[in-house]
């Protein structure tokens, strides 16, 4: 038995979106359709891939659309009737003629405490800034980037260790859990969202690979070692080491005195400890491993 009569259409893409629409299937929700990206190619080979969710839908027999753009399906959608949207990092601008396709509309898991942290980098900038504690948001989607209005939120909160990997998949379980209690009560309209004090709103940039470019003398070892964790999985962080060679660091802390020839003076005069690099072959490894494998920074091939 169902808990819901009316059919869901799930927009989402990557990682984070699987852990709700797994939540979805398994507390036993109807849903007719999953909306996300084309396949792209990824990889040395280029390989054509299929995104996240898809894997997840095909397993379970959903209908997939793969829209280039969303006015392609807006037929499709309102052939479906009445239905909810629920939507967890799809990663475009969803209009608001598709949006006004559903009753009450798209429900939205946001990576923050809205109105903190809209746009496209919530993760990574709450890492990177040092806070105690971000969360996640249930909202109504609107047009405008992340500002619409707010059913529920949760706090999370942060050790000063989680790497954005580590922390994505948290968000992403805690706003499952969140969408999956609060579900029932949106759709029966015993709870309303309540408006964003947009005074309070701040923003996040789209990354992008020049972002992996740092200078340590123009920041903190505190600074650069959050952005190590920030920046794990994407752009990545790269470092010029002590030898005038560059390199992919995945695991830094700081500290006022060196461990290793690798470690970096930073503009506090403090220093990055690196703990883990990407060796030319691909393979992570120790700072001591590449000291051993690799000879000193001055010898290191790029």
């Amino acid at each position: 038995m169902t808990p819901l009569s009316k059919p869901i259409v799930f927009f989402g893409t990557d990682d984070f979106s699987v852990s709700a629409l797994e939540h979805l299937i398994a507390a036993g929700y109807p849903v007719v359709a999953v909306v996300t990206k084309p396949d792209s190619r990824s990889g040395r080979g280029q390989h054509l891939t299929p995104p996240a969710v898809k894997k997840l839908a095909l397993a379970h027999n959903i209908d997939i659309w793969q829209p280039s753009k969303l006015a392609d399906i807006e037929t499709v959608i309102a052939q479906i009737g009445d239905c909810v949207g629920i939507l967890s990092s799809y990663g475009r601008i969803v209009p608001q003629k598709i949006i006004d396709l559903f009753n009450p509309g798209i429900i939205n898991i946001h990576p923050s405490l809205l109105p903190k942290y809209r746009g496209p980098s919530p993760v990574e900038t709450a890492i990177y800034d040092g806070v105690t504690e971000t969360g996640v948001s249930l909202m109504l989607l609107t047009a405008a980037m992340d500002a619409g209005p707010v059913y529920a939120q949760a706090t999370y909160p942060l050790t000063g260790h989680e790497t954005q990997p580590e922390l994505e998949r948290a968000l992403a379980d805690l706003g499952s859990s969140l969408l999956i209690h609060n579900l029932p009560h949106i759709l029966d309209g015993t709870l309303l969202p309540q408006p964003q004090d947009d005074a309070l709103a701040t923003y996040t940039k789209m990354l992008s690979k020049d972002d992996s470019r740092v200078e340590p003398l123009q920041m903190s070892a505190a600074q650069l070692a959050r952005k190590v964790r920030a920046h794990v999985g994407f752009p990545k962080t790269k470092i010029t080491l002590s030898g005038g060679q560059t390199a992919i660091v995945t695991r830094a802390s700081d500290g006022d005195v060196p461990q290793t020839p690798l470690d970096v003076v930073c503009a506090d005069e403090r220093y990055l400890i690196i703990e883990e690099l990407v060796a030319p072959t691909g393979r992570r490894l120790s700072a001591t491993d590449w000291i051993n494998g690799y000879g000193r920074p001055d010898k290191l091939s790029t």
